[in-house]
């Protein structure tokens, strides 16, 4: 599946049903090893998300990360967790990422420090993460700081947040994605949702408040590569329920990854009818990029629709 060389804002702008993926930065000080971790992605999605020390394990900097990729002419989408920076670390890295090219931007609140490989570590949180995305839309908006002091060539960002899609019970209000909304986040990239009829009660709800409208979500996915993978996501990552009839078919599959894979697609394919889903953003935390990409090339070109 080739992919077109407009940006990810223009093609949700344009209301093409986008893609994008996940890849985490290596462990390694060569530009070579991001590549090659990016390399079975290239001209298959829209946009790559590096993750900002995902699990809180230490790796190459998410921003290093990005404008590698940047200069090679791949899309990327810089996470920036509110754990690992004050407000004078974010603001200077933000203009640092616009300044390389980087005008994409995921801001996620960051996962535990003790959870990861370097368990002394103080985390800082001195702003969470609306205040930072009010910071990204000051210093573009406005192209000025917090304190007044004016910016010379103002960035362009483009800033995402994160959500969980789950079935709304009766009066709950997304007060936190109205308050993202409203803090300057313009697409969503959420969680694993692995049931269709899920999202699709869950985009009926905000479009009640309009959110369907006012934001772009890409909705999580990914091919599981075994039962028990699925089982490990159901008890370890918070919000995700991978449902009991998909891990019954990775079970009695001869090939499960490539089950997992085959569920993805069909899974994608849901979610292009559903009103409100801009797109889907595939992780593949056992398989990898390659995994990722199986499922792009098991998607049909005549598929790509533009959403509702």
């Amino acid at each position: 599946m080739q992919k077109s060389s407009a940006s990810l804002r223009d093609r949700l702008s344009e209301q093409d049903f986008a893609i994008t993926a996940e890849v985490p930065p290596p462990l390694a000080a060569a530009p070579e090893a991001m590549l090659a971790l990016a390399a079975p992605l290239r001209d298959r999605v829209d946009a790559i998300n590096v993750t900002d020390a995902a699990g809180a394990r230490i790796a190459m900097s998410s921003l290093a990360a990005a404008a590698i990729l940047r200069r090679a002419g791949v899309e990327p989408i810089l996470q920036m967790t509110c754990r690992d920076r004050n407000r004078i670390a974010l603001a200077g890295d933000l203009l640092g990422a616009a300044a390389l090219g980087v005008e994409n931007i995921l801001v996620l609140h960051g996962d535990d420090p003790s959870q990861g490989d370097a368990p002394d570590a103080k985390p800082v949180f001195d702003l969470d993460s609306r205040e930072v995305m009010s910071l990204a839309r000051q210093l573009r908006d406005e192209g000025v700081l917090p304190s007044g002091r004016k910016i010379e060539s103002p960035p362009r960002f483009f800033i995402g947040a994160a959500d969980s899609p789950h079935d709304p019970a009766a009066g709950w209000r997304p007060d936190t994605l109205i308050a993202k909304q409203a803090a300057g986040a313009e697409f969503v990239q959420t969680q694993f949702c692995f049931n269709a009829g899920v999202v699709r009660r869950y985009m009926a709800r905000l479009s009640e408040f309009g959110l369907a409208e006012k934001l772009r979500f890409l909705i999580g996915v990914g091919p599981v590569a075994s039962a028990a993978s699925a089982r490990w996501m159901n008890e370890k990552l918070f919000g995700v329920h991978v449902p009991e009839p998909v891990i019954e078919r990775l079970e009695r599959a001869d090939d499960p990854a490539a089950e997992g894979q085959r569920i993805c697609v069909e899974l994608i394919h849901e979610l292009r009818q559903i009103d409100g889903v801009a797109g889907v953003h595939i992780m593949a935390p056992r398989g990898g990029a390659p995994a990722i990409a199986k499922v792009i090339d098991g998607l049909s070109q005549t598929q790509r629709v533009r959403f509702r």
